[in-house]
């Protein structure tokens, strides 16, 4: 073999080894790119099934990637019950309790759905709901590692559904509790409803009377029902350490359904109601949402480190820029809270309107 002929050789052979040599370089990228594609799949299609809307009232759920809701079975109505916002003298410290970001929509304009996520989640190891001063003495929240509720909550607008009542308003609140199986429902309020008559069960039918209110200088009662619910996790709470997996979704049609759509790796559950309940969606221009105590006013203790982005994207109609309502205006609807400090909101504008801020303890 002459030397021309050695050279072409190893030349061949050397070009072979370098070939070989990156492959796993190329390998990984190719993986690493159907990775990221198949996590921007994931989230369009999470971002859909908040906008899906269902073909009928009741309880659903859909597995990525399809898009079609299938009716299940209901759980019962949760015996979780919310507070009201009391002034206590700590809220400026801590998020909820009137003090909150709110998104506001634009003038002129409705909401018909908000959807709630938590883009930046850096230092949450731990969390547990605990009871606190409240309303002249405590909380009365499921306490303990892991107990929470995401909420997205209204603000307060008299409606049809309170009959002509001045004083009356309308609220709710979308809700994914933890206690006990992971569960998403809507809790339904019609608040200073007729005219407190005594012990007499003055609300609408379907509606627990669960005595005189005394907001906004109204004399009737306080109603209130939850939805059926949808089981999103049987074996108990989601772990806090898989917050930014959870996303929770408000939609209101008038004359149609109310739904409370939540959204976990890869399955997506909804509650569906009829909005004639409380008419929220003729008066519906804010939006609250946070992840706080496991109802009763109590507060979700996160540790110490801990800092949450919380995002509130709206559909109003419009493109146009929402506003980001300060705590400092107290117009957030939830009486439960959580040890984080509300900072740095922004909000945006263009094809879905959002705000955006952060929280820390």
């Amino acid at each position: 073999m002459n030397s021309r002929t050695r050279s072409r050789i190893y030349i061949a052979v050397a070009t072979s080894l370098l070939s070989i040599a990156g492959l796993p370089s190329m390998l990984a990228a190719q993986s690493s790119d159907s990775a990221t594609a198949e996590a921007q799949a994931r989230q369009a299609w999470r971002e859909t099934m908040h906008h899906v809307d269902t073909y009928d009232t009741g309880c659903f759920h859909a597995s990525y990637p399809s898009t079609q809701w299938e009716k299940v079975e209901c759980g019962n109505a949760p015996a979780y019950r919310s507070a009201l916002p009391k002034i206590s003298g700590n809220e400026p410290t801590v998020a909820g309790n009137w003090f909150d970001y709110v998104a506001q929509a634009p003038t002129g304009h409705l909401l018909s759905t908000a959807l709630g996520s938590f883009p930046k989640i850096t230092g949450v190891t731990s969390e547990k709901t605990v009871n606190v001063q409240f309303n002249g003495g405590f909380s009365d929240g499921l306490t303990g590692p892991n107990e929470y509720t995401l909420q997205v909550n209204t603000n307060f607008a008299n409606t049809a559904a309170c009959d002509g009542f001045t004083y009356c308003f309308a609220w709710q609140q979308y809700v994914v509790s933890t206690g006990g199986p992971t569960q998403v429902f809507i809790e339904y309020w019609l608040i200073n409803y007729g005219v407190h008559d005594g012990n007499k069960d003055i609300c609408p039918s379907g509606f627990e009377d669960i005595g005189q209110s005394f907001l906004f200088g109204g004399q009737g009662d306080m109603c209130v029902q939850n939805s059926p619910s949808t089981t999103i996790y049987q074996k108990g709470p989601i772990p806090i350490t898989s917050l930014a997996s959870l996303q929770l979704s408000a939609s209101a049609q008038a004359n149609g359904t109310d739904r409370a759509t939540a959204t976990y790796n890869g399955q997506a559950y909804a509650a569906t109601v009829k909005d004639s309940w409380t008419d929220i969606a003729s008066g519906w221009t804010q939006a609250e949402f946070n992840v706080v105590g496991d109802g009763g006013g109590a507060r979700s203790d996160f540790n110490a480190g801990s800092s949450v982005t919380v995002k509130i994207a709206l559909t109003d109609g419009s493109t146009s820029t929402p506003t980001c309502v300060p705590p400092a205006k107290m117009e957030g609807t939830t009486g439960e809270t959580n040890n984080l400090t509300p900072r740095q909101c922004v909000a945006k504008g263009g094809a879905t309107p959002y705000i955006e801020f952060l929280e820390s303890n």
